[in-house]
C-alpha cells in the first residue's frame, strides 16, 4: 500500500493536445480526448477517473489543439476537486516560456510547463496520455517506481508480437524489469524473456522522478529531434545509463482508440455480452459529466398507433434517448437520440442528439451530435454510395461528421 506522502508528492501531467487526425472526422471540431465515448463519457473522462480513484489529487492536462469543448467538459465534469485542501485539475495550454513554439511533441509539452515543476517541486511526476480507455491504478505504478530508485518507470503490457508490430513501442527487459532496449513502434518487436510470442509493449504511461525528468527535456530541446518520450527521450536515457524500468501492468484492458476503426471495436467491446471492460464495475467507478435527462425509453409502438415490433439487445441506451418500434442491437445510443418506428440499428454508435426517422437501416456506422438521418435512409450498406458522400475507414466503419446535411438516395 503506498503511502498518502508520496502519493500527494505525486504530480499528474495529463497530455490532451493531440491532433487526432487519424480519428478524423470525429476530430474535426474537437480535441482527440474530448471526443464522447460509451454514450456518457468523453476519453479523457478514464484517465481523471483513474487518477481520481488512485488517491492523486494534483492533475495538470495540457491542452492545444481544438480543445474549447474540452474546457468546457472538464469545467464542467471535474469541478470536485478542493483547492482548499491543495486539490485540483488545471488546464494548461501552451505557456511559450521556454520558447515561442507551441507544443511539438509530448516531450515537449513537458519541457514548456518546467516552470510549473520547479513551482510546485514534487518529488515525482505521472505522465499520462488522454488517448486511451482503461482502468489502472497508478498508485501501484508509482510505488514500484519508488522501491526500484528508477529514473522513469514506464508502464507496460504484454501483447502478441503480431499486435504491437509496427502498431506500439515495445521494451527489452531482464528479469528484474530493467528496461534495456526500448524501440518505438517496430516492425520485429522483440519478445519477452521465455515468451517467444509475447512482448512488452508501452502504455505510454510514465513516472518520472522529478529531477530526471526536467534534465531529460531541457537535453532533449535542445537538439533537432521529435521530442517525442517513446522516439527520443527513453531511448536516449537508456543510452546515457539511466535507471529505466518496466511495470507489468496486470490488468486485462487497454485500447489505444487513435483511429476510427480502432474507437469502433472498442465500443463493439462494451456492448458484448461479457465485456472486458465492464462500465458498470462499481470498486473503479468511471465518472462523466452528470446531466440531468429523464431515463431512456423503449417504446413498443408509435403515437401513431402502430405496433411494430421492438428490440433492444446487447446495447447501451443512454438517458434521455427514445427507441419506438424499432431494433437496436451491439450498439450504442447516445443521450437524447430517437430511433423511430420500423428502423434498425446495428453495430453502431449513435452521439447525443441524434434523430433517426423512420424505416432506415444502419450498419457499422458512428453518427455524431446534432444528425438527422431522414426516412428510408440507409448506411453501412451501399459502401460506393458511403464513401461518396461520408468518411469510411480501412475497415468498411461509416462515420458521419456532427451537423451533416443528409445527401439524397
Amino acid at each position: 500500500m503506498l503511502t498518502r506522502p508520496i502519493l500527494a508528492d505525486t504530480l499528474v501531467m495529463v497530455l490532451a493536445g493531440g491532433l487526432g487526425q487519424r480519428l478524423y472526422p470525429l476530430t474535426r471540431d474537437r480535441a482527440k480526448p474530448a471526443v464522447p465515448f460509451g454514450g456518457s463519457y468523453r476519453i479523457i473522462d478514464f484517465a481523471l477517473s483513474n487518477c481520481l480513484n488512485s488517491g492523486l489529487r494534483r492533475v495538470h492536462v495540457l491542452t492545444q489543439h481544438k480543445s474549447d469543448s474540452l474546457n468546457r467538459h472538464i469545467r464542467d465534469a471535474w469541478h470536485i476537486f478542493n483547492p482548499e485542501l491543495g486539490e485540483y485539475i488545471d488546464i494548461r495550454p501552451p505557456q511559450q516560456r521556454m520558447s515561442h513554439d507551441w507544443y511539438l511533441g509530448t516531450a515537449h509539452a513537458i519541457y514548456e510547463n518546467i516552470y510549473t515543476l520547479e513551482h510546485e517541486r514534487p518529488q515525482y511526476v505521472l505522465v499520462l496520455s488522454a488517448d486511451h480507455v482503461h482502468r489502472m491504478d497508478y498508485a501501484r505504478l508509482i510505488g514500484a517506481h519508488a522501491r526500484t530508485g528508477a529514473d522513469v518507470t514506464l508502464a507496460c503490457t504484454e501483447v502478441s508480437l503480431g499486435e504491437a508490430a509496427g502498431q506500439l513501442g515495445v521494451a527489452e527487459v531482464d528479469a528484474e524489469m530493467h528496461v534495456s532496449s526500448f524501440v518505438e513502434k517496430p516492425e520485429e518487436p522483440s519478445p519477452m524473456p521465455g515468451r517467444p510470442d509475447t512482448c512488452l509493449a508501452s502504455m505510454g504511461i510514465y513516472v518520472f522522478t522529478t529531477e530526471m525528468l526536467v534534465r531529460r527535456v531541457i537535453d532533449d530541446a535542445k537538439r533537432e529531434t521529435e521530442h517525442d518520450f517513446g522516439l527520443n527521450v527513453v531511448p536516449d536515457m537508456i543510452a546515457r545509463g539511466d535507471r529505466v524500468y518496466a511495470f507489468p501492468w496486470a490488468g486485462r484492458y487497454w485500447r489505444d482508440i487513435g483511429t476510427i476503426d480502432a474507437y469502433w471495436r472498442a465500443h463493439m467491446d462494451l456492448v458484448s455480452v461479457t465485456p472486458q471492460f465492464d462500465l458498470y464495475d462499481s470498486s473503479w467507478p468511471i465518472r462523466g459529466r452528470a446531466r440531468f435527462r429523464p431515463p431512456a425509453k423503449i417504446v413498443f409502438g408509435s403515437a401513431q398507433g402502430e405496433a411494430p415490433h421492438t428490440q433492444v439487445s446487447n446495447s447501451l441506451v443512454c438517458n434521455g434517448a427514445i427507441v419506438s418500434g424499432a431494433s437496436v442491437s451491439e450498439s450504442v445510443v447516445g443521450p437524447d437520440s430517437h430511433v423511430e418506428v420500423g428502423s434498425s440499428v446495428d453495430q453502431s454508435v449513435l452521439f447525443d442528439d441524434v434523430h433517426v426517422g423512420r424505416d432506415v437501416v444502419i450498419r457499422k456506422t458512428v453518427i455524431d451530435k446534432h444528425n438527422r438521418v431522414p426516412e428510408g435512409a440507409r448506411l453501412g450498406v451501399d459502401r460506393e454510395w458511403d464513401k461518396r458522400h461520408f468518411f469510411v475507414s480501412a475497415e468498411g466503419i461509416v462515420v458521419v461528421p456532427k451537423n451533416s446535411p443528409f445527401p439524397a438516395q
